[in-house]
């Protein structure tokens, strides 16, 4: 494992050492304080090594072979994915109130002072003598490596849960006369306790993360890692099982967002991109170590904190002017899902209850566990899953919040609220049980880098959804919806394999959006058929305009999935800057889902589709699992020479437009909604051509253009050389561009820039500032014209926002700027 990884290197490195030992469960007890830009406390970590505490080997090869055994069953049985937590099934009264709340600053009685960081003692450990990948044999002290960067580090140590009162029922050997063997046994019981116990876990997780320290261990840190070693524990099963951190953030940690709202209010949120959540806290990043966690978050009375997190939280009065919110999750899910976002949200609700509302409310009751019964069989270790819950297999909309700076309420209102449960009733008719009990959505602010993400149990949404009619918001809502199911209850096992997630995020919004407008299928078909040719249009473009080798969906190849001996790997163009502003993921995985839809029929792909949902979900998986599942339920005569192999070498392993696709775009007829859109084109062509003179009222009358043809029409016209100044206005006019959503604005500046129309310079200056997600692309228009008041305009755009952009973004268009 190199230690020395250079962080300007396109790959990101995922060091922990999974195969010898697993976070199990995560509590987390934090203070976020907003005058320093600080996240501060301590995490608590339950490890099992997978050893069952069997009579340790006297041959330590025999006992390391045993541990990689175990790693294997870990990965194999760990399921979940990149992303989800299943919402198991809380009561709706359950607060963490029902728990032990974590105890904050208990004293070291290791008899140790705890003044220093460990520097001078983690000094003595050499990371290549202890690294995990030696095994660990002869005398060397076994390594811990967990993820970690941007943090500071101040103390780790053993957590005595022994100590913990009531926790003998926990040590089943009552021949245990080693204190640690004592103590990780206790751990290990704890971490393997039945589904059906889960409120008692979690409260003894919250009981155990307040137990007394034992004594120190020595730790160092790197760029990308943090290790510890207690001296004497020579492998896994040795080393302590029940570990405290005690950490801080730093305010530029590439995890952590500090910034402002809307309404000019402090805010911090949490992105998990490009290097996931190793700068919030110490965790382990490879997708294979699946965890539960639970926090305690404080912040100032005025603030809200939202949470991935089975229940909605809701704020304990501590002393005067702060207060304690408290989350859990009881499904096991990689620690780059946990997301968190704290500011002065206000909960946005509908002005009108209407009976359809009441009963959704009335279908979407949490059950408690006594409603658990098995329907089938599930694929994945032990949790309260929702699949197996009667109520919640016919749950069409799950309880469901908005939050928002309060100046966007009426925005919220008129536009985002109406359409959550439509959206939802859409996805469970299409894929069934919504993997997650609840839903948060959060409208982040004007930095937010992309128009949605999606977590458990919380949505993240671009203000610029907002804008124009419903479309947009409708459309990127079902986006992130459907990665409740790809992307979160289904995750890639290799997190090169992104279109495991996006493409199949792009493919079923269309489907979510027809269902939730309640389109005729001949409609629905044909508004399909429109988003195809835009994308079609995009793909050709980034295949024009971008590295042929982040051009391919599996980079690794014969060798996706595979990891180091002690579990690490790395994350194929994870660092690039250009990967951000990339869409190749999404538009091929795209077009290869509709074009294997197509050939087998909607009917049997989505009949399939449920079912590869119903025995994937919780568990991880590469693209040959999906591909060999597919091609084994649909009929020989439907296959039409499909193969995996063919799939990966015409879809997957190859850049540039698969032969297949090329050849389908080629003889497929345009449909009639393109078609209208081609007779506007040629109307507004003659309006251009059209001498001023001549020019006379009614010439041509313009029919009604829905979003996305409205963007087909700007692209088009985008095409031409020159388009006068004053069909430029008409053109203004007659589809009131300003008013528009954000993806009609988008080519509407671009036709600003292009032909120098300075009546409109504002819409651009406005799109620049409100649509950071996306914007970056006209910085570089403006630039590229060499035109002195179009990169004066950039620049200005730029002084007004850069201290609040996306650093990500910030540093791409610094670049373009100067």
């Amino acid at each position: 494992m190199d230690i020395n990884l250079d962080p300007s290197r396109d790959d990101l490195p995922l060091m922990a050492n999974t195969s010898h030992i697993l976070v199990k469960h995560y509590v987390l007890d934090l203070d976020v304080d907003f005058e320093s830009q600080i996240i501060e406390g301590t995490i608590v970590l339950f490890f099992d090594s997978g050893n069952k505490f069997r009579k340790k080997s006297s041959s330590t090869e025999e006992t390391c072979r045993s541990e990689s055994n175990e790693a294997c069953k870990f990965r194999m049985l760990e399921p979940c994915h990149i992303s989800v937590t299943d919402t198991r099934t809380s009561s709706s009264k359950m607060g963490y109130n029902d728990f032990t709340v974590c105890g904050k600053g208990e004293k070291d009685t290791s008899g140790k002072d705890g003044n220093h960081d460990n520097w001078e003692l983690a000094s003595e450990i050499s990371s290549s003598k202890y690294c995990c990948d030696t095994g660990n044999h002869g005398s060397e002290d076994f390594l811990l490596v967990l993820d970690c960067c941007d943090l500071s580090v101040l103390k780790v140590e053993e957590v005595d849960v022994a100590t913990v009162p009531g926790i003998e029922k926990f040590t089943r050997s009552p021949k245990l006369t080693v204190v640690s063997e004592l103590r990780n046994q206790i751990v290990h019981e704890l971490v393997t306790l039945p589904a059906d116990r889960w409120r008692e876990q979690l409260d003894c997780y919250a009981r155990c993360s307040q137990a007394p320290g034992c004594g120190e261990l020595l730790f160092d840190t790197d760029t990308w890692s943090l290790q510890i070693r207690k001296t004497g524990a020579q492998t896994a099963p040795d080393f302590p099982h029940a570990i405290r951190i005690q950490y801080r953030t730093k305010p530029q940690g590439r995890s952590v967002t500090w910034t402002s709202d809307q309404s000019g209010r402090p805010c911090v949120y949490t992105m998990g991109s490009p290097i996931n959540n190793r700068a919030l806290f110490p965790c382990q990043e490879p997708p294979v170590a699946m965890s539960t966690w639970q926090a305690t978050v404080r912040a100032a009375a005025s603030f809200v904190v939202l949470m991935s997190g089975e229940n909605s939280a809701k704020p304990t009065q501590l002393r005067e002017g702060y207060s304690s919110w408290h989350y859990y999750v009881t499904m096991p899910m990689p620690a780059s899902t946990l997301t968190i976002a704290v500011g002065s949200w206000t909960e946005m609700k509908p002005e009108t209850c209407s009976s359809n509302d009441l009963a959704a409310a009335r279908r979407s009751f949490s059950p408690s566990e006594a409603d658990f019964r098995c329907i089938g069989v599930c694929g994945h270790v032990e949790y309260p899953c929702r699949f197996q819950n009667a109520s919640a297999t016919t749950q069409e909309i799950i309880p469901h919040r908005v939050f928002a700076p309060m100046c966007l309420k009426g925005a919220c209102q008129e536009t985002l609220l109406r359409l959550i449960p439509p959206c939802l009733s859409a996805a469970h008719s299409v894929l069934g049980t919504h993997p997650f009990s609840r839903l948060d959505v959060l409208i982040v602010p004007a930095n937010f880098p992309s128009l949605g993400m999606a977590s458990p149990h919380i949505i993240f949404l671009s203000q610029s959804t907002l804008t124009g009619r419903s479309h947009l918001c409708g459309t990127r809502l079902c986006h992130e919806i459907a990665h409740s199911w790809f992307g979160l209850a289904i995750g890639a096992r290799d997190w090169t394999e992104e279109w495991l997630s996006e493409g199949f995020a792009t493919h079923l919004e269309d489907v979510f959006w027809a269902k939730a407008q309640q389109l005729a299928p001949s409609e629905a078909e044909e508004q399909q058929e429109l988003r195809a040719v835009l994308r079609w249009r995009r793909l050709q473009d980034e295949v024009r305009n971008s590295p042929e080798e982040m051009q391919v969906l599996r980079p690794n190849k014969e060798k996706t999935g595979h990891v180091s001996d002690s579990g690490s790997s790395l994350i194929k163009h994870g660092l690039n800057p250009e990967k951000v502003f990339m869409q190749v993921h999404y538009l091929k995985g795209y077009f290869l889902l509709r074009f294997l839809a197509r050939k087998l029929g909607d009917d049997t792909y989505f009949s399939f589709l449920r079912k590869f949902v119903h025995t994937f979900h919780g568990q991880l998986i590469l693209s040959q699992d999906f591909l060999q599942m597919l091609l084994e339920n649909i009929p020989e005569e439907k296959r039409l020479e499909l193969s995996v192999e063919s799939i990966f070498r015409d879809w997957l392993e190859s850049s540039g437009i698969p032969q297949p696709l090329q050849t389908e775009r080629q003889a497929g007829a345009e449909c009639v909604l393109v078609r209208q859109v081609g007779v506007e084109v040629a109307k507004w062509n003659r309006v251009n051509r059209r001498p001023r003179k001549r020019k006379r009222k009614g010439t041509e009358v313009f029919e009604k253009l829905l979003p996305d043809q409205l963007v087909l029409l700007l692209e088009h016209l985008l095409e031409q050389k020159t388009l006068n100044p004053r069909t430029l206005q008409s053109l203004e006019r007659t589809y009131h561009l300003p008013q528009q959503d954000a993806e009609v604005r988008h080519r509407w500046c671009e036709l600003i820039v292009k032909h120098k129309y300075t009546k409109a310079y504002k819409n651009v200056e406005r799109f620049l500032q409100e649509d950071q997600a996306m914007g970056i692309y006209l910085y570089g228009e403006l630039m590229v014209s060499e035109d002195a008041r179009q990169q004066q305009l950039a620049r200005s755009c730029f002084e007004l926002t850069k201290e609040q952009m996306d650093r990500c973004s910030a540093q791409v268009v610094a670049e373009m700027l100067f």
